[in-house]
């Protein structure tokens, strides 16, 4: 029996999200092999007169092609899959998976030739800057444990979030992105964290379900060389494999000269990946309001209700601050009070109080306005 909320979901990744166009062709790729989805999708491509191309992948495949990783064949995977992506119009891509620890044991210098490769050819030298797309995740089994709930209840969730009605978001942000454009010096405090930084010059860009679904932020980016001050994340957050906690980071001039964590060897290996990758390449504000509880997967943590992201590594081309790196790390703070509260000022302009905005040109976008 067919799901109505897959159907309506693949109609708005199709007219909504990517737009796509009668003549246009758009790429499905798909880690984990979610077939009603997928189904529905190349349904919906054809409706609206666009060509569908597949990709499916699976991440214990992927996992044995990176442990035995060399560059030059991830060069010519690069290559093939690079060929394919300039001849796409617009991605969607979709993730799921009953592991999300399933790189936990790939080596570092492993992920790196991936990151240097793939990752950079394909997606952010192409799929990026020059095709409409898309990505989100797909609930699975794994999801529901990780979110600490049924499968059922977990499914309700996550179509509850996907389908709701972004375009009143997108209204709701603009007077926020505007703000932002505006500002120069952001200050945010809360336990263990007092952080300054300019945004001065650099676009703010709304996400409300055209890059991400889920979706629910305004991002940009630091003035590269003038973040100071100390961060504390409170949500766990994977990477490569690993899920870190207690992430503390101390910058200056820009640079992370302190990282500690739950594993502190490991996590300054990332650092040391290039020399981007200890700046900071975004800074987002989260608004999803049906987004209350982190669930260790970023595409949903960095869009918290009350929450913020400081992201070290890549930059986007869209909120350009010149840093670049193979990679990008949205690393998510929680500002409700539950989580021990916080504030964000613009200006020295108090704008956000434990998780709600408080001047009113952006009180359309707390929660209670817009469910």
């Amino acid at each position: 029996m067919k799901d109505p909320r897959i159907e309506k979901l693949a109609k708005n990744l199709i007219n909504y999200s990517v737009k796509l166009q009668k003549g246009e062709k758009v790429l499905i790729e798909n880690f984990g092999l979610q077939r009603e989805l997928v189904n529905a999708l190349v349904k919906e491509a054809y409706a609206a007169g666009g060509y569908p191309f597949v990709l499916l992948k699976d991440h214990k495949v992927d996992r044995s092609l990176l442990m035995g990783a060399k560059e030059e064949q991830f060069n010519l995977m690069a290559q093939f899959e690079a060929d394919v992506m300039s001849k796409m119009d617009a991605y969607i891509g979709l993730r799921a998976g009953d592991n999300i620890s399933e790189h936990a044991d790939v080596p570092a210098e492993k992920m790196a030739i991936h990151g240097n490769t793939i990752g950079k050819k394909v997606h952010r030298e192409i799929r990026v800057p020059k095709t409409k797309w898309v990505v989100l995740r797909y609930p699975t089994n794994s999801m529901a444990q990780l979110a600490k709930m049924s499968t059922d209840a977990f499914e309700d969730f996550y179509f509850e979030v996907c389908n709701l009605d972004y375009g009143k978001m997108s209204e709701a942000m603009d007077a926020l992105a505007g703000l932002m454009d505006k500002t120069d010096k952001v200050r945010i405090v809360g336990p263990g964290t007092d952080l300054s930084f300019s945004i001065k010059d650099i676009k703010a860009i709304k996400c409300a379900g055209e890059l991400n679904i889920p979706d629910g932020e305004v991002y940009t980016a630091p003035v590269k060389d003038s973040v100071n001050g100390v961060i504390t994340y409170n949500t766990p957050s994977p990477y490569q494999g690993f899920t870190f906690e207690n992430v503390k980071l101390t910058f200056k001039d820009g640079k992370i000269v302190d990282a500690k964590a739950n594993d502190t060897q490991r996590i300054n290996e990332i650092f040391n990946t290039d020399e981007g990758a200890r700046y900071v390449g975004e800074f987002a504000i989260g608004v999803n309001p049906f987004i209350q509880t982190p669930m260790q997967d970023i595409l949903f943590d960095e869009k918290i209700d009350g929450s913020f992201h400081f992201t070290p590594g890549q930059c986007y081309d869209d909120a350009y601050n010149g840093n670049h790196s193979n990679i990008h790390w949205d690393l998510v703070n929680i500002q409700r009070p539950e989580y021990g509260g916080g504030e964000i000022y613009f200006d020295d302009v108090l704008i956000r109080k434990d998780g709600r905005f408080v001047i009113p040109e952006l009180e359309k976008l707390n929660p209670e306005n817009l469910k």
